[in-house]
């Protein structure tokens, strides 16, 4: 019943050059929202996504999901039916922004010493020592690396902007390890030992999880804490935020102000005005 309508949405999206990923997710939202309803298209109004939305909210699924449900739709309305848009009477959900886990550097030594399969080891390693996202370690190819200039180049970042981020020796120890090991890949770094394929992000966080656990750590961390530990680390040394911002790949730096916290090491060093000397002037 709604095939054609899908088939506009891919059109649309090919035409803004989105990326694939990104087509066949907002497909997959719209197809809920299609389901739901029991009407022709061009019949629908806001109102039908804000109660479609309010609907999910009672199936209690976290806000950013709400959000991408909405993103989806709202392209759908625009670029396929070609309906106005109603911010008001539909709104982005406000999200809480929690701060994942932050491991210190001996937690994700241990980490790393639980790992057992050298590739998941070498994939942490570089998510750590590099900062890199999940999503572009996975897409890693064994040309980004370059051991002469010691840096990896990172093409297919969520912006769409290549960038280049510093490789420590330590990492390119493990690297050079997993490669002689898992037989010298030369296209894809880290493929699927069965189709050859990229891996997916689910299975990075099953080992994440499983590592988390034989390590012992006391915190919930999954593998994007460990960009998140590489940023804080950088800004405890003293590193300016613009560089940082860099090697994150951040176009925005509000960005990088969410990985960028104040660290408990910050805030250890800064004196209460409640505690000064005894006999000063108090005014």
């Amino acid at each position: 019943m709604y095939e054609k309508y899908l088939e506009r949405l891919k059109e649309a999206g090919k035409i803004r050059n989105l990326k694939e990923h990104s087509i066949n997710c907002y497909k997959n939202y719209v197809s809920y929202f299609l389901r739901y309803q029991n009407k022709a298209p061009e019949e629908f109004t806001c109102q039908n996504v804000k109660e479609f939305l309010l609907a999910k909210k009672d199936e209690r699924l976290k806000a950013s999901t709400l959000n991408l449900y909405n993103s989806a739709v709202r392209f759908f309305y625009r670029n396929v039916l070609h309906i106005l848009w109603d911010d008001v009477t539909v709104p982005r959900i406000i999200r809480e922004h929690k701060l994942p886990a932050v491991l210190t550097p001996d937690e994700v030594d241990r980490l790393l010493d639980t790992i057992g399969d050298i590739k998941h080891k070498a994939m942490f390693a570089v998510m750590y020592s590099s900062g890199i996202r999940v999503s572009e370690v996975i897409h890693l190819h064994y040309d980004d690396i370059s051991c002469s200039k010691m840096q990896i180049h990172i093409r297919n970042t969520k912006n769409r902007m290549d960038r280049y981020t510093i490789l420590f020796q330590r990492c390119l120890d493990i690297l050079t390890q997993y490669w002689f090991e898992k037989g010298r890949p030369r296209g894809i770094l880290f493929p699927n030992k069965f189709t050859g394929n990229y891996l997916t992000v689910s299975t990075l966080e099953q080992v994440m999880r499983r590592a988390v656990s034989d390590a012992e750590l006391p915190k919930k961390a999954t593998p994007h804490c460990l960009r998140h530990s590489f940023a804080t680390h950088l800004m405890e040394q003293g590193v300016e935020r613009q560089n940082i911002q860099a090697l994150l790949g951040h176009r925005d730096p509000k960005s990088t102000e969410v990985y960028l916290h104040v660290s408990n090491k910050s805030l250890m060093g800064i004196q209460s005005p409640f505690d000064r000397k005894e006999g000063a002037d108090y005014e």
